[in-house]
Order: structure tokens, then C-alpha cells, then sequence
């Protein structure tokens, strides 16, 4: 609760009932000691949760009773206390308040379009701390010395910027400035620096621009020739880009938002929200080439703020980097990656201590939101453990949306999205991420868990720590754990955990499976039916592949026609070839992989044969898809005896090639196997918990952030009486694995005793 006005608070609080004593940040939190008139002590306590300041999260309120000091009605503020076991929150970063925003735009205001205002409810938290207690020595604005007005309000109780560590105004704090390709300044127009800038992207230009977790690429959203230029110097050929629309009046041309969406977006965490598109979004079609949906945020900085309302228009806000690197944050590492891609640099002279991506969320109605990414807005917050750990525990995560979780007690901190292992600066980024949090909550892992795949590199750092117990967990038990973790479900449930690949330990590719357990153990209960991989991870890279293995064993025939569809996607020849691979066994595991069946049906649909993002084939697959529901295409479950169920999808492919072949639209051969899938894995779902006796079902793995599925699965399952536990604070893909990792570890141990 340390940085979120929370001192100043009791401050009010206590002398609103006349009590005397102190309080002050620790290590641990918030110490205060009051003392007065019994009944107006045991009111101040009733206060203290129930209004504490919006940001501040009260885990408990622990009083005990201490010798009386005899300070009357005085009750002061004092020094933090330091020195001890960090065990206190680090806030995260915090979208600008309503009160700070009122002060930019105000004319009169000395901090009048000043891009760095904040207070205790608003501003940079996580992205330029470097230690606790949190105060201003230990975050990078300790090199800005404050004018006497910012200390002024710094040191009064009263004041909601009190001991607000970012404070500053023009006088005295961070200054911009508009750098050329060479570093110098760029000659100034009219206005300031920011109306510079927006004069620049008005006009056509590429402004890289440094934010509070890093730097981002803008540009006008609705210049085709720029949004088409800026896709090309990122070598990025069909990803959508993120939108930041300058108000929710200007997001609501751009995206069908409901209620639950422009919460979402407002909200202190201003993630992106994924939402579907108009028709009429006044946005160049290069923004995003194949996607019937757009993700939109809303200015969550004082920067964003006066920019966007100087364009007034949409601009294209993405990460910073090519290709797959990671977000670039440091100036000079900026300018030399970004050189071929930006036409201006919008800097900034506040270093940031830790990158940090924006978060992307869909929602899911009900006010349900479903995180895809968890980063800016979210990260650090600590997780709730089921039960405090004998021993503290590090999880590694997986190889793609890569982040990691340091755990002590009943604490787990799971990092901000990291990325691609496989990318060294992104490798890099993850070491010296774990290096910070384990610093920053004090925590010296003596178990280190990571996944049964050993060419992950993500395995690799694992296993070179040394001195300490390490833990192999299975991907898919992973992710299982990881949401009864969540929900802090004590006993068994069944999982239903579709992604797209996960070393199994039978030495096969798993991906479609349907799991009874707990963190501490599982049972494969039930599979889809498996397939071979053709040239195993290429199969990834190109779907018509897993269309071909799919219409082999469908049709079992050993050299499948090439459907019309893909003919002018892919050479007879290869395809010939693949079947071969197929044929034989020749580098083509067997793959019981959910997301590797959307990528046969997007390919048999004729959407994609090569993907150019993971998940681009299965995603434009949902964007076309027709709701069907009850009308699915058969997919039957095969029992038999001790064996698990096999959801068989054969006759599913058969279906729908049928169908295809008969002119039926690819939207409704879509919304016909979505609701293939949701209802076989319902009925799976209900047959598994009778015989089991379970009334909980998990629907986890990265195939589970298609809405569509999603949505429909929760239904069916509701109705046969289920429980359905889904993720809510972390993502069902495998930014959740090192969570679920945790938890693994955690329940082999024990409770401590």
C-alpha cells in the first residue's frame, strides 16, 4: 500500500477523531501506533479499511496494544524505516487521474500541459522503482531535485500529492524534447515540444515516442501510406497494431464498445481492449490487414493526454522494436535499434528502471474480462497463494509470452509480460527481470521450477541455478494448477486445456487435453484425437500442414488431394511431400493439439496457409466465424474401458469439408466447428466429473482466448451443472505457467507444519 496516499490518509483520518501517534512505511507495509478515547480508536480501525484511498489494497489490519506514549492529540508523519525484509507492495503504474488531467488542461495551472504530473493516485510506480521502501532515493526520479513548491506539497500531509516520490512540475522535473535521426533537436514550430510533435505525425511522420514503460512507434492511424510504412520498416507483415484513441467519445467510432468494454478502458490500468471494429473505424486498412477486430486504448500518461488531444485523432501506439525484439526503454539502445524505422524521436530525461509492455484484455460481459497480456496497470501485484509456502519458490515460465513468478509465503509475484525466449534481447530482459524482483520482494529462491520440456530455454536458466531444488512440471498440469491456484480451489477438478504445444510425458505433442487433479498430481482423463505434426514446429509457421495430417487421418487416405482452397496457396509438390512426411512418421510427432485443428480448419477454409504472428491462422478463423449454436458439426466421444475419452474430429473435418465443397461460407463452416468443439468438450466434461464425482471444470491453455469458444463452452457446462473456473488475474495462455509452476512446487512440498 506504500505510494498510494495512504499515510496522509490515516494522517486525516486520525486527527478527524482527535487521536495522537505516528505513522510511517516499513519494509513490511504501513506501521502506525494511535492512542486517544477507546471508543474513538475502535472507530478509526471500523475507517480504516472500508475507506482507504482508491489505490491502496489492505490486505489485513493486525492492532495489538502497546504502552501509552503520551502524545496527546499530536499524530505525525515520520521517516521510513528501512534495513529489514521487504515485504511491502510495489504499486504499479497507475493511468492519470481525473484531478492531475484537470491541472494539465487547465490554463492557469503552473503544471499547464506539463507532461509529467501525478499525485498518490495516479503516475509512474513500477517502471522507475529500484528499491523499498518506496520513496523518491529509491526510484530513478532521485537525480530530480524538487523546487519549493513541489516541496511544499510534498511535505504537507494535506496535500494529495503528499510524499507523491514522482512529483514535479516544469520547474523542476523531467523536460521532452524532439530529437532528428542524428540526436539533435528538431527544429521547433509554434508551441511547445508536444505541439511539435503532433504538427510531425499530422504530417505523415513515424515519431518514436518514450513512455513510462518504454518507448512506442505512433503514428495517424487513418494515413495509410503511414501506417503501411511503419508496417514495413517493423517487418511486421499482418499483426494488427494497438490504437490510442485521444477519448472514449473517439473510441466509440472505432470499436463497438459495451458497458463492461468502456469500463475496461477508463479504468486505472487503461489496458488495450480488444473489441470488434465498425464498420465505418476511420482507420487505414493496414492497421489491421485481416482482423475484424481492434485493440484500443485510452491516454493514460500526461504525454498521451496533450498529444492526442493536439492530433484529435486516432494514432497507431505500438511497442517499439522489429520484429520480435523487445520493447526498446533506454535512450541510447532506442536510437540505434530504431533508426531505420522512425522519422523523429519524442524523449524524455526520466531513465525507466523496467520495461514494461501495455496490457491487452477482451471482455468477456458480466464485467468479466479476460486478460491476454498482463503487464502495465497490473504488474506487480501480488497473487494470493492457496497456503503459505514452506520454502521460497522461483517458476520459470514457458518459451513464448514468457514472464516468471517469485513466490515467499503466502505471496506470488508474477512478472510483467517478457516475450519470445528464443529472441537474446528478450533472454536478456527475463535474467535481469528476475534479478529486480528478486531484490525488490526479497526473495532468494530455494526451489526453482520449471517445464518438462528440456530445449526450453526458459528450462535452461533453470537448471544452471545452482544450490538450489529443482522441479520439473508437466506444461498442461501447469496450467491447471495455475487457475485452482487463482480460485484457491483446495481439491480436484477437471481441466479442459487447449493450446497449441506442450511436451507431454509419454515424449508426444499435447495440446488438446482434458485433466482430473490438482496441484498435486493429474491424470489424463480424456485427449483429442491425435494427429501427426509434419515437420513438427513448421507446422506452426504454416497451417495447410496440419490440414494435410488432419484430411490423412479424416479421410485415411495416405495422399490426401490438395483441397481447391489451398491450390493457389501451396505447390503440389510440397504438398505431396508433407504427405509423405505424414505417411511415414518422419519428423512428424503425434499432436493432440487444439490450436494445431483451428489451424486445419482456417487453412481448409481457404484463410491462411502461412501465418506471419502465433495464433494468426486460429484468430482469424473466430473473426469470421457465424455463431451456430446447437448446429454444430458431429464430434463424438470414443470410450472404452480404463482408456481415456477421445474427442474424435474426424468426422468433424469430414463435415466440414463437405460442407465447402458445397459453397457453404466459410463464416458458417467457422461458427459450425466452434460449436463442434464446445459442445464435444462439454459432454466430455460432464461424462469425466460424473464418473469422477467433480462439479468443477478449469478451461485453460491459450486456445481458451478465443471469446467465441470461450464463451459458449462456459455456457453448456453451466448447464450441465458445472462449476467453471476460468482465469481472472492472469491470462489462459502461458503468460499463466510460471504461476501454475509455483503451485506445483508448492504442493509437492506440503503445507509447512
Amino acid at each position: 500500500m506504500q505510494g498510494v496516499g495512504f499515510r496522509p490518509f490515516v494522517y486525516r483520518l486520525a486527527g478527524e477523531h482527535g487521536l495522537g501517534g505516528h505513522v510511517r512505511n516499513d519494509e513490511r507495509g504501513v506501521i502506525l501506533e494511535v492512542e486517544g478515547d477507546a471508543l474513538d480508536v475502535e472507530r478509526f480501525l471500523a475507517r480504516l479499511e472500508v475507506e482507504a484511498p482508491p489505490l491502496a489494497r489492505v490486505e489485513r489490519v493486525s492492532p495489538r496494544d502497546v504502552g501509552l506514549r503520551g502524545s496527546g492529540e499530536e499524530f505525525t508523519i515520520v521517516a521510513s524505516a528501512g534495513g529489514g525484509e521487504p515485504q511491502a507492495q510495489v504499486s504499479a503504474d497507475t493511468a492519470t487521474c481525473a484531478d492531475c488531467l484537470a491541472e494539465v488542461l487547465d490554463l492557469a495551472d503552473r503544471r499547464h500541459r506539463y507532461p509529467f504530473t501525478n499525485c498518490t493516485n495516479c503516475g509512474p510506480r513500477f517502471t522507475i522503482v529500484t528499491g523499498v521502501p518506496y520513496d523518491r532515493p529509491s526510484t530513478t526520479m532521485a537525480g530530480f531535485e524538487m523546487c519549493a513548491l513541489c516541496r511544499a506539497e510534498y511535505e504537507d500531509p494535506r496535500d494529495r500529492r503528499f510524499h507523491a516520490q514522482p512529483n514535479a512540475c516544469p520547474r523542476c522535473g523531467p523536460q521532452l524534447r524532439l530529437l532528428k535521426l542524428d540526436g539533435t533537436s528538431a527544429p521547433a514550430g509554434e508551441g511547445d515540444v508536444i505541439a511539435t510533435t503532433a504538427v510531425a505525425l499530422l504530417a505523415g511522420r513515424i515519431v518514436a515516442i518514450k513512455g513510462i514503460g518504454g518507448y512506442h512507434l505512433a503514428c495517424l492511424a487513418g494515413d495509410e501510406d503511414a501506417v503501411a510504412r511503419l508496417r514495413a520498416r517493423k517487418h511486421r507483415e499482418d499483426k494488427p497494431f494497438a490504437l490510442m484513441a485521444p477519448a472514449i467519445a473517439h473510441a466509440r467510432e472505432l470499436v463497438e464498445l459495451t458497458a463492461e468494454e468502456e469500463t475496461l478502458l477508463t479504468g486505472p490500468e487503461a489496458p488495450i481492449v480488444i473489441a470488434r471494429r465498425r464498420g465505418a473505424a476511420p482507420v487505414a486498412s493496414s492497421v489491421a490487414p485481416s482482423g475484424r477486430d481492434l485493440g484500443v486504448m485510452l491516454p493514460y500518461s500526461p504525454l498521451h493526454h496533450v498529444l492526442a488531444a493536439d492530433v484529435a485523432a486516432a494514432l497507431v501506439l505500438t511497442s517499439a522494436n522489429v520484429s520480435d525484439e523487445p520493447i526498446a526503454y533506454e535512450d541510447a539502445d532506442a536510437r540505434e535499434r530504431l533508426s531505420d524505422v522512425a522519422d523523429l524521436y519524442l524523449v524524455h530525461d526520466r531513465p525507466i528502471h523496467t520495461r514494461t509492455d501495455d496490457s491487452v484484455v477482451r471482455s468477456l460481459g458480466a464485467g468479466t474480462p479476460l486478460l491476454i497480456r498482463r503487464s502495465r496497470g497490473f504488474v506487480p501485484g501480488a497473487i494470493a497463494l492457496p497456503s503459505a509456502l514452506r520454502r521460497p519458490v522461483l517458476g520459470c515460465g514457458a518459451e513464448l509470452k514468457s514472464t516468471f513468478c517469485l513466490a515467499k509465503g503466502s505471496r506470488a509475484w508474477v512478472s510483467h509480460h517478457v516475450g519470445d525466449l528464443k529472441n537474446y534481447e528478450t533472454l536478456t530482459s527475463y535474467r535481469e527481470g528476475v534479478d529486480h524482483f528478486q531484490r525488490l520482494f526479497a526473495v532468494e529462491p530455494e526451489v526453482v521450477a520449471h517445464d518438462l520440456h528440456p530445449d526450453y530455454l526458459s528450462t535452461s536458466y533453470a537448471n544452471a541455478r545452482e544450490g538450489v531444488d529443482h522441479v520439473a512440471v508437466q506444461h498442461h498440469h501447469a496450467h491447471l494448477a495455475a487457475v485452482l491456484a487463482e480460485h484457491e480451489e483446495p481439491g480436484d477438478a477437471l481441466g479442459a486445456i487447449y493450446d497449441g504445444t506442450g511436451l507431454g510425458p509419454d515424449n508426444t505433442v499435447w495440446g488438446g487435453e482434458l485433466l482430473v487433479g490438482s496441484a498435486r498430481g493429474y491424470e489424463r482423463a480424456g485427449l483429442l484425437f491425435p494427429v501427426r505434426m509434419p515437420g513438427g514446429d513448421a507446422a506452426a509457421r504454416e497451417p495447410w500442414r496440419m490440414a494435410c495430417a488432419w484430411l490423412a487421418a479424416a479421410l485415411e487416405q495416405e495422399r490426401p488431394a490438395l483441397p481447391a482452397r489451398l491450390a493457389g496457396m501451396v505447390e503440389a509438390g510440397r504438398w505431396g511431400a508433407i504427405s509423405e512426411l505424414i505417411r511415414g512418421g518422419v519428423a512428424s510427432p503425434l499432436t493432440t493439439s487444439a490450436g494445431r485443428l483451428f489451424d486445419a480448419v482456417a487453412a481448409l477454409c481457404g484463410l491462411r496457409a502461412e501465418v506471419n504472428y502465433e495464433g494468426q491462422a486460429a484468430a482469424e478463423l473466430e473473426g469470421i466465424a457465424v455463431p451456430q449454436p446447437g448446429r454444430g458439426y458431429p464430434m463424438p466421444l470414443v470410450t472404452g474401458g480404463e482408456a481415456p475419452i477421445l474427442i474424435d474430429a474426424r468426422e468433424t473435418i469430414r463435415a466440414l469439408l463437405s460442407d465447402l465443397d458445397a459453397g457453404t461460407t466459410p463464416g458458417l463452416v467457422s461458427g459450425r466447428f466452434h460449436e463442434s468443439l464446445a459442445a464435444a468438450t462439454a459432454a466430455a466434461c460432464a461424462q469425466i466429473t460424473a464418473e469422477r464425482g467433480l462439479d468443477a471444470v478449469v478451461l485453460a491453455g491459450g486456445v481458451f482466448q478465443n471469446r467465441l469458444l470461450l464463451a459458449r463452452a462456459t455456457e453448456l457446462l453451466g448447464a450441465e451443472g458445472l462449476r467453471v473456473l476460468i482465469p481472472r488475474l492472469l491470462p489462459p495462455n502461458d503468460g499463466a505457467i510460471c504461476f501454475g509452476q509455483v503451485a506445483v512446487a508448492a504442493a509437492r512440498e506440503g503445507a509447512p507444519g
